[in-house]
């Protein structure tokens, strides 16, 4: 008796990927262009995957020039025009193996180890693998940071490292903390809602007489986050914009709304210093142009693209340019249902949210960078200090960097005005027998101090030069429609 078996290809299962190509193929080009490296990534399309290969160049600090997307009938095709944090191309083949492995091309990469340690050095995932991170949002006031630090430090609560954004009397904390005696993570349940519990009462204390009923509404929330191994600072930044959204800083407080912006050093000045940003559909092709000019400044594509990916918008085409420290960027977009922005609603919400989006990783304010022997209790005697002399922190990055504890603060005083350069000298007075301590008066995010204060609901006038996809395809439209003959 014979048995027939059928005969099953082993090649098989790759057949689309004979047909087709690879899943995605990433090509690194350093021979184009004279000034810049070009990275093309060819895909099968996803939703956000244009997040996610921005995050992994932002992951290690490249800035991108210029950028063009197009993702329609399936597949994703994307150009970046980049360069590395020194202003040069990437000529590390370390380098070039990571962006490759972690797109996806490539699988196996001897030089996997050596590549990941060109990821941004903030966060040190095996570190804090081994610690209980704890998100919270809510409204804030001056002094809430340090009201956070010390109610940790009351629970015996080491923290390992910490970051803060506050944006429209709003503020977003993550914070990897660990037991103060054998710094160790904290996974007792009981504990853990202890905790949530002290800083939810600490976060709820924010309501005052002078809030407007917005602000009061704004929810207060404590809870432990789920970052994993391998978490990087990227992950960190797009769960601190989440944040922020859902605790709504596009809402522009009354206090702060009804305060006009500062004078302008030049006329000049004041133009740079805008952001615009306009909506507008585009019927014949069922898309909504979302266009935002604004001073340049590094991951301003990220922040931009994180937030239209957690508002449920799915990206179609994009292009980004900048010129003469100025960004133009323009995204063809639809909700995730396929269709286009229907109301002027929808427009005027998605407009704030860019908005605040490109505002809240800039900081007005002095910056300070503090080091010192890391300690029990460090970061809480430190914003003491500050608190104590009228000092309010409006961002800060806190790490640790084996016995060294490294902390970075945006600094305001109580009412929201700049810092007092005497002020600052007594601060370092107090602190200079201990602490490493420098000052400086740069902007967060590598961008002027103050943006933001224009919402236009007509497109932006674009500086001479940038490109624009929009026009391209208005142009194209047109022209069909010249060449159109009705029929009787």
């Amino acid at each position: 008796m014979m048995v027939c078996w059928p005969y099953f290809d082993p090649e098989f299962d790759n057949l689309p990927e004979r047909i087709y190509g690879p899943p995605c193929r990433v090509c690194i080009d350093n021979d184009s262009m004279e000034e810049c490296t070009v990275i093309k990534v060819d895909s099968v399309n996803k939703q956000g995957i244009l997040l996610e290969v921005v995050q992994v160049l932002t992951n290690i600090n490249l800035t991108i020039l210029k950028s063009y997307i197009s993702s329609d009938a399936g597949w994703f095709m994307d150009v970046f025009h980049v360069k590395d944090e020194h202003g040069d191309k990437i000529r590390d083949q370390n380098v070039i193996n990571y962006i490759r492995q972690a797109i996806g091309t490539v699988r196996e990469i001897e030089n996997t180890v050596k590549a990941m340690a060109y990821r941004n050095d903030v966060f040190n995932s095996d570190q804090l693998s081994e610690h209980t991170a704890i998100e919270m949002k809510g409204t804030d006031r001056p002094g809430l940071f340090s009201e956070i630090s010390a109610a940790l430090a009351d629970l015996h609560c080491n923290i390992v490292e910490a970051h803060a954004w506050s944006h429209n009397a709003r503020l977003a904390c993550v914070a990897y903390i660990s037991y103060q005696s054998t710094d160790t993570p904290i996974d007792d349940p009981h504990r853990l809602a202890t905790i949530e519990g002290h800083l939810t009462t600490v976060l709820r204390a924010t309501t005052t007489p002078t809030q407007s009923e917005s602000e009061i509404a704004s929810p207060q929330e404590v809870k432990t986050a789920e970052f994993g191994e391998g978490t990087n600072m990227t992950d960190v930044e797009r769960r601190l914009h989440q944040l922020m959204l859902s605790a709504g800083d596009f809402h522009r407080p009354e206090f702060v709304a009804m305060t006009p912006p500062p004078s302008p050093r030049s006329d000049g000045d004041e133009e740079g210093r805008k952001t615009v940003v306009s909506i507008e559909n585009c019927h014949e092709k069922w898309y909504s142009i979302v266009s935002i000019e604004c001073k340049d400044r590094p991951r301003l594509m990220f922040d931009t693209v994180c937030t239209l990916t957690d508002m449920q918008y799915v990206i179609f085409h994009a292009s980004i340019s900048s010129r003469d420290g100025r960004s133009l960027q323009e995204y063809f977009i639809r909700h995730v249902d396929g269709y286009a922005l229907s109301s002027e609603s929808e427009k005027e919400k998605v407009i704030k949210c860019l908005e605040a989006a490109i505002e809240r990783r800039v900081c007005e304010g002095v910056r300070l960078e503090l080091s010192a022997e890391n300690r029990v209790g460090l970061l809480s005697d430190i914003t003491r200090v500050l608190r104590e002399n009228g000092l309010s922190v409006v961002r800060a990055d806190v790490k640790t960097q084996g016995e060294k504890a490294v902390n970075a603060f945006y600094l305001k005083d109580i009412l929201g005005n700049e810092v007092d350069t005497n002020v600052v000298e007594l601060v370092k007075k107090e602190m200079d027998d201990v602490i490493d301590f420098e000052v400086k008066n740069d902007g967060g995010g590598g961008s002027s101090s103050q943006q933001g204060w224009c919402l236009s609901s007509s497109p932006p006038q674009r500086s001479p030069g940038l490109f624009s996809l929009g026009d391209v395809l208005k142009s194209q439209i047109q022209r069909f429609s010249h060449n159109f003959i009705p029929t009787n």
